[in-house]
C-alpha cells in the first residue's frame, strides 16, 4: 500500500482522500481543520499551516511518504511542492514558479501571448493608476479587473456585475493600488463559463469531462462571487450549451501552455492544470488558469472516475502518465454546497449543522466535508465558509440532480444556504438560449430544459 502525504481539508479534499484510498493509498492528511470525514478515512492526521513547507516536510518524513498531492493553491504558491521534491518525495502540484499560471493573471496571459496559444482577450497589466482610464475607455463598458494574485476566487470584477461605471472601476483600481497589488484590466468575454481539468504530467495531458461551476452565491446567478456554489457535468461528459469544437479548443490550450510552461521554466509541469473557460460567439476563449483541482469541479469528476486515481497521481508525479489509463463512467454529476447565509460577503458565523446518515445513505448521494471541524467525541462545528457539498450521479442530469437534492434533504441547521437551482432545466434552458443567441443554431436545445 502505497504511503500518501495530502495537504489540504476542505471538500476537495475529503473527495481525494476517498479517490486515493480506494484505489490502494494510504492517506496521511496536513490539515488546516479538523475535516471528520478525512479524519475518519486518514491513517495520519496533523494540524498546521499549509503555506510552510518546512512542517509539511517534516510532517511527511514522519509518515514515510512516498507520494503528495498538494489540494489548494496557497501550498504552491508557498513552495511546497519544491520543498517536498527537494526531500525526495515525488509530488502532484507544480512548483512555485509553474504555480505563477494561477497565482499570477499578469504571468498567464504573458505566457499565452508569447507563444501564440490562442483565447486571450485584449489585456494591460497595471501596478498605478496612470493609463488605467484611457484603456478603460478604449474598452468602453466590456472590461473586468481583475486583482494579479490569488483572492479565493473573489478578486474579479465585472462591468455590469460588479462594476457599473468607469468610476467604479478607478475606485476598485485605486484600492488595489494601495494594498501595493498589480493587476489587469482586460476586455469582458461575452458567453458560458466551463471549466476543463487536465491530469498533466510535463508531457502527456489526460483530459477531465467539462463541468460548470456557479461563482454567484444566490439563485439565478445574483450576488457576490464565492469560491463556487455547485456545478454539474452531464453523461456525455460535456455540457448542454457546448459543441465538440469548444471541448476540442480547450483542450488544445492546456495541452499547448503546458508545453509553454515547461519551455519556459525550464520544468514540467506535474499535477492538475485547470483551465477555467468561456465559450463565446467565436469559440472557446481562457478566463483564467488555476494550479489544482476545481473545488466544486473536482468532486464531479472524480465521482465517476472509473480508473483507480493513485496510479494516476503517481503518472503525474513521476513523468509517467502516459502509462495510466485514465476513464469516467457515463453518468451526469451534480454537486451543491451548503453555505452559512451570507457567504461570499458577510457570512452567519453562528450556524449549526447536522447530518441525517440514515436518510444520506438511503439518497444514495456522496458527501463531503469542507470548513468544519469535529473534535474526536465532540460536536461538528461550522466556520464562515462552505460546510459540506453533496454530490448526486445518475444516468442522466435530472437524475442526477434529483439525486442532489435528497441528498441535501439530510442536512438541516441554522443559517444555512444552498443553491437548489443548479443544474435545474430552467437554469440549464438559460444557459442555452444564451448561446443559441450568440452562435445562431449551433447548439440543440437541452433534453426538458425548453
Amino acid at each position: 500500500m502505497t504511503r500518501v502525504l495530502l495537504v489540504g481539508s476542505g471538500a476537495r479534499e475529503h473527495a481525494i482522500t476517498r479517490a486515493l484510498c480506494n484505489s490502494g493509498g494510504s492517506v496521511s492528511c496536513f490539515a488546516s481543520n479538523l475535516n471528520p470525514g478525512i479524519m475518519a478515512l486518514a491513517a495520519g492526521f496533523e494540524l498546521g499551516e499549509l503555506d510552510a513547507p518546512e512542517a509539511v516536510v517534516a510532517f511527511a518524513a514522519q509518515q514515510l511518504a512516498e507520494l503528495a498531492v498538494i489540494g489548494p493553491e496557497a501550498p504552491l504558491a508557498a513552495g511546497v511542492a519544491d520543498a517536498l521534491r527537494a526531500a525526495g518525495i515525488p509530488t502532484v502540484g507544480p512548483g512555485r514558479e509553474l504555480a505563477q499560471i494561477e497565482t499570477s493573471k499578469a504571468f498567464a496571459r504573458d505566457l499565452l501571448m508569447r507563444h501564440g496559444i490562442p483565447g486571450c482577450p485584449r489585456y494591460r497589466t497595471f501596478d498605478a493608476l496612470a493609463g488605467v482610464a484611457g484603456w478603460l475607455a478604449e474598452l468602453g463598458d466590456s472590461y473586468v479587473v481583475k486583482y494579479d494574485g490569488l483572492a479565493g476566487g473573489k478578486g474579479v470584477k465585472v462591468a455590469g456585475d460588479h462594476l457599473h461605471s468607469h468610476a467604479e472601476a478607478l475606485a476598485y483600481c485605486r484600492e488595489l493600488v494601495a494594498c501595493g497589488g498589480r493587476f489587469v484590466v482586460e476586455e469582458k468575454l461575452v458567453g458560458e463559463e466551463f471549466s476543463l481539468m487536465s491530469f498533466c504530467d510535463g508531457e502527456t495531458l489526460r483530459h477531465m469531462p467539462a463541468v460548470q461551476d456557479h461563482k454567484r452565491a444566490l439563485e439565478g446567478d445574483r450576488g457576490p462571487n464565492t469560491g463556487g456554489m455547485g456545478s454539474y457535468c452531464d453523461a456525455n461528459h460535456s455540457l448542454a450549451f457546448l459543441d465538440d469544437e469548444d471541448i476540442s479548443a480547450a483542450q488544445a490550450i492546456n495541452e499547448a501552455t503546458a508545453a509553454a510552461l515547461k519551455a519556459e521554466c525550464d520544468e514540467p509541469y506535474r499535477g492538475f492544470l485547470y483551465g477555467g473557460f468561456i465559450a463565446t460567439a467565436g469559440g472557446s476563449k481562457l478566463i483564467e488558469y488555476n494550479a489544482r483541482l476545481g473545488d466544486p469541479e473536482a468532486l464531479n469528476v472524480l465521482e465517476i472516475l472509473q480508473s483507480d486515481f493513485l496510479p494516476i497521481c503517481e503518472g503525474m508525479a513521476t513523468g509517467t502518465l502516459a502509462e495510466c489509463e485514465v476513464t469516467f463512467r457515463p453518468e451526469a454529476t451534480v454537486c451543491k454546497y451548503v453555505v452559512p447565509e451570507g457567504y461570499g460577503a458577510q457570512p452567519r458565523r453562528d450556524c449549526t449543522l447536522v447530518i441525517d446518515d440514515e436518510r444520506l445513505a438511503a439518497s444514495g448521494v456522496s458527501l463531503f466535508y469542507a470548513a468544519v471541524n469535529q473534535p474526536p467525541g465532540g460536536a461538528l462545528e461550522t466556520t464562515s465558509s462552505r460546510a459540506v457539498a453533496v454530490v448526486g450521479s445518475g444516468a442522466t442530469l435530472a437524475a442526477a440532480e434529483a439525486q442532489c437534492e435528497a441528498g441535501l434533504a439530510a442536512v438541516s441547521g441554522r443559517g444555512l444556504h444552498v443553491r437548489h437551482d443548479i443544474a435545474t432545466p430552467p437554469l440549464l434552458a438559460q444557459r442555452v438560449a444564451h448561446m443559441r443567441q450568440l452562435r445562431g443554431k449551433r447548439v440543440a436545445p437541452v433534453a426538458g430544459a425548453t
